[in-house]
């Protein structure tokens, strides 16, 4: 019978994931000891849906006997196992019995998948060699080389609508090399991830599920949000209007969209969708497809107001430029425009949060939906809900990364609202193609290494090729909104069609001039200048498969491509262009060291200071 007394434990909350291959009912846990780290260790199973069986000798703690009582873990004592040790007092258990008891054990319950040992004896190495021999993994405590796996420092975040538990995890492993620091690790993160992150997850699975069930094809949509996931800029097939939109193309585009503003969006916004604006995110076919982030109601004159009304002022719009990503990065005009005269924000989905937090919480903030295949499509929403603004008298502060003229597609804006009436102010900013590179410790142009620079796109208008620009070794070539397709780029970069790379001099293909040696350094800057800023450096023959290894892409990326990638890393080397190519390769082994690439997070922490 169930006790009716006061719960005196957290109860399990399922959907919690232990490991991303040990999934739910199916599988069950056999954790021998019956301390409080069994307690811990039987919590995070049930979490996870897993069926909990407590071995124990005799000593069980005072939750795992309360579980047990509620019957969400069975509970047996090893004395009650054929041929196992029967003195419970007894200094030196026998060794020999207990194996064979456990290995007994083991083949009668073919459902355990994972075993864990929490009591340290002398006979836990001889108890993990009957798991292996059953090729069951096994945790054994302080015994990290007896680990087939190790628990993870995890937090599960409440969700601040319901109280509740929330879909959300974080966990910290050091890998057995300091366990108490990860755990202190794991508080880190959670005291500086923002407090709606619990709510932003359960919007998203909403926006999930509506984008999986919308329309007629409802259930029918193969690709989630997370199929090429390590690619989240890679266009949409054949989108071009939801009109004209197969069930295949409208189900990639909705699951595409949800990928986007998760990438994106602030997380307060994520947080405070409504069902009206995911509706809205997944129509395809609405009017008004960007999203607004704060708005606040406009005050009304009360009818009985005798005060003259001014005649409206004329709108104003202004093209500013937020620069690569870190807040004080941006200009003082940029700072000014967001913070004093803006209405109304019209951001691009690249500018980030912390940029975004600097708005004054009265102006409305609407970001652009533009996901790879409706590039087109946004702009132009972007560019009416501008004049459509200016028109109401408001001032609009039209907002990019970096600058808006390095390929911010200012000048189509500047001529489109132009030709509505209004001149629009365009104001400088930091152009993330020279940012990012100092940033990740590389200098664009070198004396002895790189004496030109040349900017250039990865992807021309409506996803169409381009050509770049042949090789130069004293030349460093910047390369933007090119990283989701780097294997096309860095292909075109090295290819010899001709086998003497005449025909590309020429100007055939997508390179003009000569073909780049694969031995090249180049890196990828990925989220340059933010605090999660990742530099993935290699040569050109191996940067594929060294962006592969990295994970899932962080975008926004670029290349840089050039002799300066190396100039300023360990004891540098300005010597390039004063010596020969024979010396290349040795150049590169003492880049790279031992392995054929580097990865470097973050940023300088002094950046914090200004």
């Amino acid at each position: 019978m169930l006790s009716s007394a006061p719960i005196p434990y957290p109860a399990p909350v399922g959907g919690a994931s232990l490991f991303l291959t040990f999934k739910g009912p199916r599988n069950t846990i056999l954790i021998i000891g019956g301390d409080i780290l069994a307690a811990s260790r039987a919590f995070a199973a049930l979490e996870a849906g897993m069926q909990v069986i407590i071995l124990t000798r005799g000593l069980v703690c005072d939750e795992l006997r309360w579980r047990a009582d509620q019957r969400q873990v069975n509970l047996m004592d090893w004395g009650i196992l054929p041929s196992a040790s029967t003195s419970l007092l007894a200094s030196a258990p026998d060794t020999k019995a207990d194996t064979e008891s456990l290995s007994a054990f083991l083949t009668e319950n073919p459902s355990i998948s994972l075993v864990c040992i929490t009591t340290h004896t002398a006979d836990s190495p001889a108890l993990a060699r009957i798991c292996h021999a059953h090729n069951i993994p096994v945790n054994v405590t302080d015994l990290p080389a007896l680990c087939d796996f190790s628990f993870a420092a995890t937090h599960r975040f409440v969700d601040p609508s319901t109280g509740g538990q929330s879909a959300l995890q974080v966990g910290v492993t050091t890998n057995g090399e300091g366990c108490r620091l990860a755990g202190r690790v794991k508080r880190e993160i959670v005291s500086a991830l923002p407090k709606d992150v619990a709510g932003a997850v359960r919007q998203i699975g909403k926006l999930r599920f509506l984008a999986k069930n919308t329309g007629d094809e409802a259930g029918e949509c193969e690709e989630g949000e997370d199929s090429n996931a390590a690619t989240p800029n890679r266009p949409v097939p054949g989108w071009r209007n939801s009109a004209a939109e197969s069930k295949d193309e409208s189900s990639r585009r909705r699951m595409k969209w949800v990928a986007q503003v998760s990438e994106y969006w602030p997380m307060p916004r994520l947080a405070s969708m409504s069902e009206d604006d995911m509706k809205l995110i997944l129509s395809g076919d609405s009017p008004q497809m960007t999203s607004s982030y704060s708005i606040q109601p406009q005050d009304e004159n009360s009818l009985h107001d005798l005060t003259l009304v001014p005649p409206p002022k004329k709108g104003r719009i202004f093209l500013v430029g937020s620069g690569p990503g870190h807040p004080s990065l941006l200009t003082i005009a940029t700072h000014n425009a967001l913070t004093k005269c803006a209405d109304l924000v019209l951001s691009d989905k690249l500018v980030p949060a912390a940029v975004l937090a600097l708005i004054p919480k009265t102006v409305e903030v609407r970001i652009a939906r533009k996901f790879p295949g409706n590039a087109e499509g946004a702009q132009a929403e972007m560019m009416d809900a501008a004049v459509e603004a200016a028109r109401r008298g408001l001032t609009v502060v039209r907002l990019k990364q970096g600058d808006p003229v390095v390929y911010g597609r200012a000048g189509e804006e500047v001529l489109f609202f132009r030709a509505h009436g209004f001149e629009p102010l365009v104001v400088p900013g930091v152009s993330s193609a020279l940012a990012a590179p100092i940033f990740a410790g590389i200098p664009v142009t070198q004396r002895g290494v790189a004496e030109s620079v040349v900017v250039c796109t990865g992807v021309g208008r409506q996803g169409k090729e381009v050509k770049l620009p042949g090789y130069e070794r004293s030349r460093t070539v910047l390369v933007l909104m090119g990283v989701a397709r780097i294997a096309q780029v860095v292909g075109a970069m090295i290819r010899n069609d001709s086998g003497s790379g005449e025909g590309l001099q020429s100007g055939e293909g997508r390179r003009e001039g000569r073909p780049y040696p694969r031995n090249t350094p180049i890196a990828i800057i990925e989220r340059g200048s933010m605090p999660d800023q990742r530099v993935v450096a290699s040569t050109l023959g191996d940067i594929c498969e060294a962006l592969d290894s990295a994970g899932e892409q962080r975008p926004p990326g670029m290349m840089v491509v050039g002799w300066s990638v190396l100039a300023l890393q360990g004891t540098g080397d300005t010597s390039v262009l004063a010596e020969g190519e024979e010396r290349d390769e040795e150049r590169i082994r003492k880049w790279l060291g031992e392995g054929r690439w580097v990865t470097r997070e973050g940023i300088d922490q002094g950046w914090a200071e200004v």
